[in-house]
């Protein structure tokens, strides 16, 4: 058994996603007037955000990940929770609808993702899968492909 430590959130409106703790600095709560809006960024980064005097991007994980945007239509929170990953000195805000729990995963459990379960657009940032007690799928996140996108490639 090779347990670790996963934070679990949720993804669109029926999906659950995993990130390993090993890579969570820091979750915030925020607020939209917090946010400075950048230009001529992908339509997934929000803008920029004051955290501890650094310059912390966010991201809109939905979004990025092929999932409708956080912005879109009702669904815009006023208060968004953000988990803040870092590697290697790199900070990234990730925003999240909400929490659900810290989770021990046995990591030889995971399930390697295949290509006709997931949007082509979240390929690229899975590691795998875990099916939990509630037969239900939870993706695993891949923290190293998030921060080091080509996509952020203009900003760092």
């Amino acid at each position: 058994m090779d347990k670790q430590k996963f934070l679990s959130f949720n993804l669109g409106v029926r999906d659950t996603a995993v990130i390993s703790l090993q890579h969570v600095t820091e979750v915030v709560q925020i607020s939209l007037a917090e946010i400075c809006a950048v230009p001529q960024v992908p339509s997934c980064v929000l803008g920029i955000y004051n955290w501890r005097g650094e310059m912390l991007w966010l991201v809109d994980l939905e979004e990025m990940l092929g999932y409708s945007s956080l912005s879109q239509g009702g669904n815009f929170l006023s208060k968004m929770m953000v988990i803040v990953l870092e590697i290697e000195g790199k900070f990234l805000g990730l925003l999240v609808r909400q929490f659900m729990d810290i989770e021990w995963l046995d990591t030889s459990q995971m399930k390697a993702p295949s290509t006709e379960l997931f949007y082509s657009k979240m390929t690229p940032f899975l590691r795998g899968y875990f099916i939990n007690n509630a037969e239900e799928m939870m993706f695993s996140l891949d923290v190293v492909a998030i921060i080091q996108s080509p996509m952020w490639a203009i900003h760092n």
